[in-house]
């Protein structure tokens, strides 16, 4: 049975075709605007036609940037884009990325070549950008004396601070030897020093800006020593000098903002900053003096001459403290030998002598306890308490057991 395929099978493969093909994803269609519409999505919706045909167009509002002018209906115009099928309608249709006047087709075929001639140069790689000094003294500007851009941008400028020094190079920007003066302009200003160079100019079309898409330019520019700004045309406008500039403004007024620093701000921010300073000082000076005021109470703790007090102290309450067991111990002692004194008191012999008692002393010294010691004619001696005698033994007598 032969193969049967749904309408959207058949849509999708055709479509399929379309993307695989290189050239209809970019392609360049001259024609005549018809039917042109302005969708309030912001689409644009438009067809290009010729003495043969027709073709459906499409631009959508995320590509609007890519369409410097109002479609009108008869314009002859140059669309870059891709032709690709829309599936529900099962008709192809140009998908529009870029828009240009059909007067400017060969300006902009020989802007893309030098684009992507220097691009492989590597004059438009990152690594070769200048930083732009966040704070700078003079500023060069490579424009036409008159006209919008110069005073936009001495306006801002002056607004955002009016002590940075501007210096104008009066260069041609348009027509006949305007290259050559932008050229002039950027050495010249180079020479003079300044910190950052705005080159740039008002909008316009792609004729009018073509000065800024000459190679001879692109080369002073990234020959620069000085960090350039480009500020050419209006937003939607871009040259070969915004690519190989160090930064890109949209436009001269935003050139001026990115050079030039907002002084009542960086005041502001340097008295926040000074007050923080402050605050951080009188905070450390604090913490150091209470850090100091340790340091000294550990130093008196820790001098000698406090060592030698506390060792003097406890030399003192050491002695002090002998004082006291020294006296404690005399007062046992002491009543101690009272105790002694009264025993030896009741063992006395003088005691017993004031009570009435004598000590009776042979003739040979010896104490006499009995009449057995003595006989009749030995010489004794009797002590009492207030001296002694001498007598002798006349007679013995003993006690009985009667005690008589």
């Amino acid at each position: 049975m032969r193969n049967v395929y749904t309408v959207k099978q058949v849509n999708a493969y055709i479509k399929n075709m379309f993307t695989q093909d290189f050239m209809l994803n970019r392609i360049y269609v001259k024609g005549e605007v018809s039917n042109c519409k302005y969708h309030t999505s912001g689409h644009i919706y438009f067809s290009l036609k010729d003495e043969s045909g027709t073709i459906a167009c499409v631009m959508f509002a995320g590509s609007r940037s890519g369409l410097s002018f109002r479609m009108q209906e008869g314009q002859q115009v140059v669309v870059l884009g891709s032709v690709n099928v829309y599936e529900r309608d099962g008709k192809y249709q140009l998908y529009a990325r870029e828009i240009i006047l059909d007067g400017a087709g060969l300006l902009y075929e020989k802007f893309e070549a030098l684009k992507k001639e220097l691009e492989e140069m590597g004059m438009f790689a990152k690594e070769y950008k200048q930083p732009i000094p966040s704070y700078v003294k003079t500023v060069g500007i490579v424009t036409a004396p008159t006209g919008a851009a110069v005073r936009d941008i001495i306006n801002i400028a002056s607004r955002r601070n009016p002590y940075v020094q501007l210096i104008l190079y009066p260069a041609l920007v348009q027509g006949e030897g305007a290259a050559a003066s932008i050229v002039r302009g950027i050495q010249a200003l180079e020479k003079k020093g300044v910190d950052v160079m705005i080159v740039g100019r008002g909008g316009g079309s792609i004729e009018d800006l073509w000065a800024f898409n000459e190679e001879s330019v692109a080369r002073a520019i990234f020959e620069c020593r000085v960090p350039v700004i480009s500020a050419v045309g209006h937003e939607t406008d871009t040259t070969i000098a915004d690519y190989v500039a160090d930064l890109r403004a949209p436009t001269p007024s935003a050139a001026a903002e990115l050079a030039v620093y907002e002084y009542l701000k960086v005041a502001g921010t340097m008295r926040e900053y000074e007050a923080r300073m402050r605050r951080n000082m009188m905070q450390r000076i604090t913490a150091e003096r209470r850090r100091s005021e340790q340091a000294a109470l550990k130093l008196r703790l820790t001098h000698p001459r406090q060592k030698l007090l506390e060792k003097r102290q406890r030399a003192v309450d050491l002695e002090q403290r002998l004082r006291l067991r020294m006296e404690e111990c005399l007062n046992q002692r002491r009543h101690r030998f009272a105790l002694y004194v009264e025993q030896m008191k009741g063992l006395s012999p003088l005691t017993k002598l004031n009570q009435g008692y004598s000590y009776v002393e042979g003739p040979s010294g010896e104490n006499v306890k009995s009449v057995h010691q003595t006989k009749p004619g030995d010489e004794i001696r009797i002590f009492m308490t207030d001296g002694n005698v001498r007598a002798e033994v006349k007679e013995i007598a003993e006690v009985t057991e009667d005690g008589r």
